[in-house]
């Protein structure tokens, strides 16, 4: 396979709107939340070629991408669903719309010590 089917995966992430920027994207790479074929990976400079399949772990959401083709530019959204296909799976794209989380009522002020305590218990920051 020749270099020009290889493509930087830092490149690729922000070509196919992925991430907001190609920086956001080394900076994913590098916090080891990207898997290509099943294997972490933590160098941005990392090539993919087509047909290598990527998992992406972002914020609230896994996404399961197979690369079809490298990119050229960051173009509109239409070109860029062109470079991969979508493998995720509808349940895993469907994440709780709302977490509960601990509400004060208005004019109490600030929490005390123990107040907050009990709110880090409930969110898990133990």
């Amino acid at each position: 396979m020749t270099d020009a089917a290889r493509q930087r995966i830092d490149k690729w992430l922000f070509f196919t709107r992925v991430v907001k920027s190609r920086s956001l994207a080394a900076k994913i790479v590098q916090a080891g939340k990207v898997r290509l074929n099943r294997e972490k990976i933590d160098q941005a400079a990392h090539n993919v070629k087509p047909g290598d399949v990527l998992t992406v772990t972002l914020d609230r959401r896994i996404l399961v991408l197979k690369v079809v083709a490298p990119g050229t530019r960051r173009g509109p959204a239409e070109e860029a669903r062109t470079l991969y296909e979508d493998l995720s799976s509808p349940l895993e794209a469907k994440l709780p719309a709302e977490v509960p989380t601990a509400e004060r009522d208005p004019g109490t002020g600030r929490p005390t010590k123990r107040e907050r305590r009990a709110i880090d218990r409930f969110e898990g920051r133990d």
